[in-house]
């Protein structure tokens, strides 16, 4: 029979307050050092007589995963170790609201979900980045910082892409929440990072409509029919959804994986930019797909079942978010030579997304009396320049972005957007003459050096050979 800690106790160096949560593969306790100082949370695996094996493998997990993950979106590794009872794990306490906190309140409107989860496709991106799969994102496992951060939690079915899977090697079913888990885990394939976002999908669903997609399957029959069949169309439950959430829905719970967004990265641009969303079918959607079309997919499942993917981070490196920075006042040929450099990056990455932007600079103009006025036309005028730059590189709009940043700094505000937004690539012009001088000359220099990605800087006189590269780690 497994021992319980009592408040005030001491263990392995720290002091008891309280049992947080009991939970079936482990117990949660609140604990401080002896010596006292912040709460922390202990973590002891569930090892007494008829505790099910997954709960030792499952901390193995946890253990091997936390030594290696950093950043805000992880809890902080405190300390680890075993004592004459058992393995315990000592983590930060991340003291802020559980995302199951807001499902009590679904159905929420469709912006106030949409900002509720974009912080967590955010944390998604990042772990992907590390090269780990949660595997089992579902509401109780992820709380916020007090500054609004999304920190995920339970890494016990996880999967790190260049390590043994302990988990996926020890079990032969489905791993995971019944009611989050992707079609491809059903299979037991437990290798692509696109399994993570069918359960932000879910997420998404459950908070704008108040059910789940799938329900909550307890059966094998139960968690193979997601395989084929389509849930009932988010805005069939609610008619005011707007077309862009059942959107980034729907896509997200897309049966096969090439059919969803290619990174968490792109599913976060999405939700923080509703109005850039290119509606197709699935947004306007009011029904399930057909029976002809559910065989269809069955037929195609026998004939080509899924097969493993790539590594986390080589599958982000084939989705890159590629940003363009362009002055839309420059002349043809750097245009010509800008587009040339995408066309190349777009080729070799099928999956990636382009956003094309520019920096619009307030002026004498915009400051008179109807300035607002002006300003508001010369940004359309902007936006409509970018787009037609775009045209001719023939990509579909679900692949391309388009946004006119405002602002006296140019280099600040390429680089911040590129920050913000998890830009992979920044393809930029070289320094100019005349007027371009000053928008191109030092920003093309400055954004090499400040921002947090690989920067491509493009001259027009040599656009028909490789652009120049300027690389950050």
């Amino acid at each position: 029979m497994e021992r319980r800690l009592k408040p005030g106790e001491e263990h392995a160096g720290f002091r008891v307050l309280d049992l947080m949560h009991e939970g079936g593969m482990a117990l949660l306790y609140r604990v401080c050092r002896a010596e006292g100082g912040e709460p922390l949370v202990m973590k002891l695996p569930r090892l007494g007589f008829g505790d099910h094996p997954a709960c030792y493998v499952g901390f193995e997990t946890e253990t091997m995963l936390l030594t290696r993950l950093t950043g805000p979106h992880v809890p902080r590794l405190v300390a680890r170790g075993e004592t004459g009872e058992g393995p315990y794990l000592v983590i930060e306490l991340i003291d802020g609201p559980e995302l199951s906190d807001f499902f009590r309140r679904a159905p929420l409107p469709a912006d106030e979900a949409a900002r509720l989860m974009l912080p967590v496709a955010e944390a998604v991106h990042d772990l992907h980045r590390q090269d780990v799969i949660h595997f089992d994102l579902k509401p109780a496992n992820v709380r916020f910082r007090a500054d609004g951060t999304a920190v995920l939690l339970d890494f016990g079915l996880a999967r790190h892409g260049r390590l043994p899977d302990l988990a996926g090697e020890e079990f032969d079913r489905p791993l995971g929440t019944g009611a989050y888990i992707a079609p491809e885990q059903v299979l037991g394939l437990r290798s692509d990072p696109r399994s993570d976002l069918f359960a932000l999908g879910v997420m998404l669903y459950e908070l704008a409509t108040g059910a789940l997609p799938f329900g909550m399957p307890a059966t094998p029959s139960g968690f193979r029919r997601r395989l084929w069949t389509d849930p009932l169309p988010p805005r069939r439950r609610r008619p005011d959804l707007p077309e862009w959430y059942q959107q980034i829905t729907l896509r997200c719970l897309e049966t096969e994986a090439g059919s969803r967004y290619a990174t968490a990265a792109q599913l976060a641009y999405d939700l923080a930019h509703p109005e850039q969303v290119a509606i197709d079918e699935r947004g306007r959607r009011l029904k399930r797909i057909g029976l002809a079309a559910r065989l269809a997919r069955w037929l195609r499942l026998q004939r080509a079942p899924p097969r493993p993917a790539a590594a986390p981070s080589e599958h982000l490196a084939s989705a890159p978010h590629v940003l363009v920075a362009l002055d839309t006042s420059a002349g043809e040929a750097l245009g010509a030579a800008l587009r040339e450099a995408v066309a190349r990056i777009v080729q070799a990455r099928p999956d990636c997304l382009v956003t094309c932007i520019t920096v619009f600079e307030p002026s004498a103009l915009t400051q008179q009396e109807d300035g607002e006025e002006i300003a508001r036309g010369m940004m359309t005028e902007r936006f409509m320049a970018l787009r037609h730059w775009a045209r001719p590189l023939g990509l579909p709009d679900a692949r391309l972005r388009y946004h006119v940043l405002e602002g006296t700094d140019a280099a600040a505000r390429i680089a911040g957007y590129a920050a913000a937004r998890h830009v992979d690539h920044i393809v930029i012009g070289a320094r100019g003459s005349g007027s371009l001088r000053r928008f191109i000359g030092s920003v093309s220099a400055r954004v090499a050096a400040e921002a947090p990605c690989t920067v491509t800087v493009v001259r027009p006189e040599a656009h028909r050979e490789p652009p120049a590269g300027a690389t950050k780690p």
